[in-house]
């Protein structure tokens, strides 16, 4: 027992009046592996808890990255009170350059503040489908100061929390009625009105992502240049590609505006030209 107090008290390298032990050293990591074992076992606990079945996996790992930053910053704590550093002495004497890095991290430290504030709130959770900037991106994790997010072309991104905080973003999986999408298209002044209807509405029906409960709407919108408008509406479920969904309706309704001639105009302008030579224009 003796020697092995002695070889706990072993002096690995000392400076000053401080000095490392190897009993400091075997503390350390069994602090750091006990507190890995118990965010294991909070883990499985989360994911495993029948009081938490209904909750989606978006709030289950909400609540473990919360758990698991508050549990870590107190194994960091006192690991640093083994190695006799006092916290409070730390952050005492350091004020001044923590003030200096908190001016030259500020983007940073906001971008952690804004992930608690996803965790917390829950308003952004994983799996979430968000449209921000006019894109589409589908939430993957997130982090203390980023979050992975993947776009429609299978693109991971890393993205700052504070810009899902601080900017406009909707949110497509916290729609409480069914979401809405439309097509536009023109057809031919003189077209059966009827007609285009009946085919836009068909062209909607037939394909598998719109919602079975639902019925598609087309409708006459506007007089145009060189076309009548119409708008096609409808229901579907599938948020994250949905320019798939609508690229296959459009290619119905084309195939069945041939069969039916139906015709989609496009512009056209008249130009008049003039006869004989420029310098009998100036003298008309």
């Amino acid at each position: 027992m003796t020697y092995f107090r002695q070889a706990l008290n072993f002096e690995l390298f000392s400076i000053g009046s401080y000095s490392l032990t190897i009993g400091q050293v075997l503390f350390l990591v069994v602090v750091f592996l006990a507190t890995h074992l118990l965010l294991l076992v909070i883990r499985a606990s989360i994911y495993r808890s029948k009081k938490l079945l209904r909750a989606g996996e978006g709030s289950k790992h909400a609540m473990y990255q919360i758990i698991r930053y508050f549990i870590w910053i107190i194994a960091v704590i006192i690991a640093l009170e083994s190695l006799g550093l006092k916290v409070n002495i730390l952050l005492a004497s350091s004020a001044a350059l923590l003030v200096g890095m908190g001016l030259g991290l500020q983007q940073t430290f906001g971008d952690v503040v804004a992930g608690f504030i996803l965790l917390i709130e829950g308003t952004v959770r994983v799996g979430d489908i968000l449209e921000i900037d006019g894109n589409v991106v589908q939430v993957r994790e997130i982090g203390l100061r980023t979050s992975k997010v993947i776009n429609r072309d299978n693109i991971m991104i890393i993205m700052p929390n504070s810009k899902m905080v601080n900017d406009k973003v909707i949110n497509w999986s916290h729609q409480v009625k069914d979401t809405r999408f439309r097509i536009n298209v023109g057809v031919a002044y003189g077209s059966d009105v009827d007609l285009v209807i009946r085919l836009l509405e068909e062209s909607a029906a037939e394909h598998p992502q719109n919602k079975e409960d639902t019925t598609p709407v087309a409708r006459l919108i506007d007089f145009g240049e060189s076309s009548l408008d119409f708008e096609l509406l409808f229901f579907s479920d599938e948020l994250f590609r949905i320019e798939q969904v609508t690229s296959d309706m459009r290619r119905t309704i084309d195939r069945k505006f041939r069969e039916n001639r139906v015709t989609i105009p496009f512009p056209q302008r008249d130009l008049h030209f003039k006869s004989g030579t420029p310098s009998s224009w100036h003298d008309s």
